[in-house]
């Protein structure tokens, strides 16, 4: 007789699999590469992601001079605080800041695009094309699957 302990390594079913195994037939989102880890368990950010983390903080800055200048009410203060507030938590990989992040460079894109299309401002097109790559980065599988 035998127990659970002594099956074979044939008899495994799916779940059984580890990240050595290749990815099962037909099983999509086992292609997505594994998750590198440092040695103290934390994930590790891509590249991207840092280099937009650091561009919502240059945004931060920029916001608030804008509003020690006068350019700017008050109020924005807020939302370089978001700004701040994102960068930071996209750095540590946080799903919530993900999605804040997401959707401050989203409507920045749309902004921008706004202000070339419609006051012919040809810095809004370049920001607007920046944006626009940060937000495609962004929605990648591989960037959502690192968020935890």
């Amino acid at each position: 007789m035998t127990n659970s302990t002594d099956r074979d390594l044939t008899d495994r079913d799916s779940t059984d699999r580890d990240l050595t195994d290749g990815p099962a037939q037909g099983d999509e989102s086992a292609a997505i590469a594994p998750v590198p880890f440092e040695k103290g368990g934390k994930v590790i950010p891509l590249p991207g992601v840092v280099a937009i983390g650091l561009y919502m903080l240059v945004l931060a800055a920029v916001v608030s001079f804008g509003v020690v200048g006068g350019h700017y009410p008050p109020l924005f203060l807020i939302i370089a605080g978001l700004f701040v507030l994102a960068s930071f938590g996209l750095l540590r990989m946080l799903r919530w800041a993900w999605a804040l992040t997401l959707s401050a460079v989203f409507l920045l894109m749309v902004y921008n695009l706004w202000l070339f299309l419609e006051q012919q401002q040809a810095p809004g097109a370049i920001q607007g094309l920046l944006n626009m790559v940060f937000f495609l980065y962004l929605v990648r599988v591989d960037v959502r699957s690192r968020l935890r």
